[in-house]
């Protein structure tokens, strides 16, 4: 799960001002986390706290209180909360009740296909012991928001990956995968899409080109350039990228892992030891164990709604 956080952070710059500059500076004064991880946190406690209490339903009703918990403690994150979401976290009486077309009466699903379902999902890709259970708890954490098929998917494709890759699965198995079941194409090369790739909030716009990032990867910080240097969503994109990168690499380099440690507040480092700690030998358990978060650290809000 750090592997998101850190493409989160590495993206948050470029997000609104795209760089097609794979040698582009990883980090800056201004680089911070954005709403991308403060849903992933409140994804990661929901379903931690699922299992710790072993409910096997995970329930909708706890992941609201996580997300509306998250988000009222973290209001104005870098980059603000999208759009519809923005309204369902704050004011969802401003939603339609798509079941009965009439104003909502409590917060409800508004059938998103946005990339948002996606980008919070990889704490999912850690905690489960098989590929159905995984893409099941993948597709709850999605429909409690993005329950169109499309925001569905893109959900489950990503905790596929996550798991296949942190169990073992070549890159040429995961393609296969994800292509069969999900009917992503994985074809594009990076380079088509680096000279070509615009802006895109849809899952199905933005799960298969940071994919195709981490496909033709080396390694986590190539991983991360491609998708950045791509253009478009950049936090989202190498958010994703960077949570499959982990999975399958193994490996962060120290320099990075630690620049985004010092950046997130001491109840974010406490939710990832306690994935570490909890998951099937995190590959960040190293950067994590004995963690000092620094003295008097405060949230600055930085974003704006957008």
């Amino acid at each position: 799960m750090l592997g998101a956080v850190i493409g989160d952070v590495v993206g948050s710059v470029y997000e609104f001002h795209n760089t097609r500059d794979y040698s582009f500076p990883m980090f800056s004064s201004s680089s911070n986390y954005t709403d991308d991880t403060v849903m992933t946190m409140a994804v990661a406690d929901w379903a931690m706290k699922c299992k710790a209490a072993g409910e096997t339903a995970y329930p909708h009703q706890l992941l609201e209180e996580c997300m509306v918990k998250v988000a009222n403690a973290y209001p104005c994150p870098m980059g603000g909360y999208g759009g519809k979401f923005r309204l369902w976290l704050f004011y969802p009486q401003s939603l339609t009740d798509d079941t009965t077309g009439k104003p909502a009466v409590r917060r409800c699903p508004y059938n998103s296909w946005g990339n948002g379902s996606a980008m919070r999902v990889s704490s999912i890709g850690w905690l489960f012991d098989t590929l159905e259970e995984t893409e099941r708890v993948a597709g709850i954490s999605a429909s409690i928001t993005h329950n169109h098929p499309e925001g569905i998917k893109g959900a489950q494709a990503v905790a596929a990956v996550i798991y296949l890759a942190r169990t073992g699965s070549g890159k040429a198995e995961i393609k296969q995968y994800i292509e069969k079941r999900f009917g992503y194409n994985l074809n594009e090369s990076w380079e088509h899409l680096h000279q070509t790739y615009r802006w895109d909030s849809s899952c199905q716009g933005t799960v298969p080109q940071a994919l195709i990032a981490f496909l033709e990867s080396k390694d986590m910080e190539s991983a991360l350039r491609m998708a950045v240097s791509m253009g478009g969503d950049s936090d989202t994109l190498a958010c994703i990228t960077g949570a499959v990168a982990e999975a399958y690499y193994q490996e962060i380099p120290s320099f990075i892992a630690d620049k985004v440690l010092s950046l997130l507040p001491e109840e974010f480092l406490s939710l990832l030891k306690q994935l570490a700690d909890g998951a099937y030998a995190s590959c960040y358990a190293k950067y994590i164990a004995g963690y000092t978060p620094a003295k008097n650290r405060e949230y600055t809000p930085t974003g704006f709604p957008r």
